[in-house]
């Protein structure tokens, strides 16, 4: 690192120039978008499992009924709506000595590796109830560690930056590091650890419970190393960051009016709202990727191992378009025009499929299909994530002016919220499908009916479609654009010269 990072004086044109209320104007260094990005990978571990694989493991290969694990993640979101507030409000008014963020960051490292690891471990022989509270338990867990972390990391991209575009670029490093995190364990899988665990008696590594245990081990190292590197990696902007605001009596009262305070905005229930359609839709095509790829196209461990592998291409892809979509359109108007590409483009092989214009699943063009597809629609997705994610950054200085505190830890525990209860109500919504479909428990690649496989695209296909074009239409409502952004900074800049 250099000398004036260590001391915490950027150089020019990497974190010198200071705005209103003493944040960065220019662009934040390579080391911190780095450092900052860095972080996500654990959230990406995390999300990964539990979107992809948690369903999968529990019903398909540990036996519990689908709608049971459905529940359990359903019931951990419940609990999430009572975290996430409390975490984001209590870090923007902590006060220490390493300031408002980071002793939660440094706080969350074990306990969310600890129980995620014990996640993938379930006791042998248990019955049904009792893996039912034992999936639960830790699923709560992990859901309110990892919000002590996520949150007060995430709110982090306010205040190293208030620069409209700048922030769209940082939040391309935490996204591309997150799809790429995550993605890795999914290559790691299918690539390596499922072929290792084939058997005489299981024929699919997949279907193996002791692959998952080396899954949750590996998963565990990563989430743990990705928080420390991170939370280390920009400690030294502590002295740069919004200080919390003077001491005063809390009440109860006073903290929930604070909170209806800073959310008593149009663009921000906007865009609350259509987040929430967004990240259900996102979970529910989680929550079933692996039974289209496993049953629906028949893809071998190694091919589905390719398919993941190509994540990574659209990480890049969607890390690199968004700020240039964020110069050139703006947040709002890029993430609606990418929105609408990508999400029509989502159902397009299965309808193709569920009307017989395309070959059988034995022809090579299948699997090059979905290949293309799917990477170029998860590029775009990721690019809109990113702008949805900058568009709450540019919340934060509109409620400073109708309230005269910094709340980024609300605004993002908000998001983190949307974001953790849209998937998990997608994934909840995937474990009911399953069972309505008649895809049995413990079922075997090859052993589902075709009339259960057209049911299962059947479902899908037009529910993603309509939960995604209701997104575009309530995010349209959004306001805040570059020039109201730039409008709010001079106001606030003015303000504190006045004071």
């Amino acid at each position: 690192m250099r000398e004036d990072e260590r001391s915490g004086i950027g150089s020019v044109g990497a974190e010198s120039v200071l705005g209103a209320g003493g944040l960065a104007k220019t662009s934040p260094s390579l080391w911190t978008k780095l450092a900052y990005g860095f972080g996500a990978i654990a959230y990406g571990v995390k999300d990964n499992g539990f979107n992809y694989f948690l369903l999968l493991f529990y019903a398909q290969v540990i036996g519990l009924d689908a709608r049971l694990v459905s529940l359990a993640i359903l019931i951990a979101l419940i609990a999430d709506a009572i975290s996430d507030p409390v975490v984001g409000y209590w870090s923007d008014n902590f006060r220490s000595r390493w300031g408002r963020r980071h002793p939660f960051m440094y706080a969350a490292a074990i306990p969310v590796a600890v129980s995620y690891y014990f996640l993938w471990n379930p006791p042998v022989g248990w019955s049904s109830q009792a893996l039912f509270w034992y999936v639960l338990l830790l699923a709560i867990l992990i859901r309110t560690f990892i919000t002590f972390y996520e949150t007060p990391s995430t709110a982090l991209a306010p205040e190293l930056t208030e620069n409209y575009d700048e922030r769209s670029s940082l939040l391309s490093f935490r996204y591309y590091f997150a799809w790429t995190g995550g993605n890795a364990m999914s290559v790691i899988n299918f690539a390596l650890i499922f072929p290792a665990f084939v058997t005489a008696a299981i024929a699919n590594g997949s279907f193996n419970r002791d692959a998952y245990a080396l899954y949750g081990l590996l998963s565990a190292i990563l989430i743990f190393a990705a928080i420390m590197v991170s939370t280390l990696g920009t400690h030294s902007r502590i002295p740069h960051l919004k200080q919390p605001p003077p001491k005063r009596r809390l009440t109860l009262g006073t903290i929930f009016r604070e909170i209806g305070e800073t959310f008593a905005s149009r663009s921000f229930i906007a865009l609350f709202i259509a987040s929430i359609f967004g990240f259900v839709a996102t979970g529910l095509n989680a929550g079933l990727a692996f039974y289209f790829t496993t049953y629906f196209w028949g893809f071998s461990p190694q091919q589905i191992g390719v398919v993941t592998l190509c994540v990574f291409i659209s990480a890049v892809l969607g890390a690199v378009l968004a700020p240039v979509i964020s110069r050139k359109f703006g947040k709002k108007r890029g993430a609606i025009t990418i929105g609408l590409i990508a999400f029509i483009g989502s159902p397009t092989p299965i309808f193709l499929r569920l009307m017989d214009v395309l070959p059988g699943n034995e022809s090579p063009f299948i699997f090059w299909f979905i290949v293309l597809t799917t990477t170029i629609d998860i590029g775009l997705v990721i690019c809109y994530q990113i702008l949805a994610a900058s568009m709450v950054a540019d919340l934060v200085e509109q409620a400073e002016l109708r309230t005269g505190r910094r709340s980024e830890g609300m605004f993002y525990a908000a998001y983190t919220f949307m974001r953790k209860c849209g998937i998990g109500i997608g994934i909840v919504i995937a474990g009911f499908v399953i069972s309505a479909v008649g895809l049995a428990a413990g079922a075997q690649q090859g052993e589902a009916s075709d009339e259960t496989l057209w049911l299962l695209g059947a479902v899908y296909a037009p529910a993603v479609l309509a939960l995604w074009l209701t997104m575009i239409a309530i995010i349209s409502q959004y306001r805040i654009d570059r020039t109201e952004h730039e409008e709010n900074l001079r106001k606030l800049a003015e303000r504190e010269a006045g004071a």
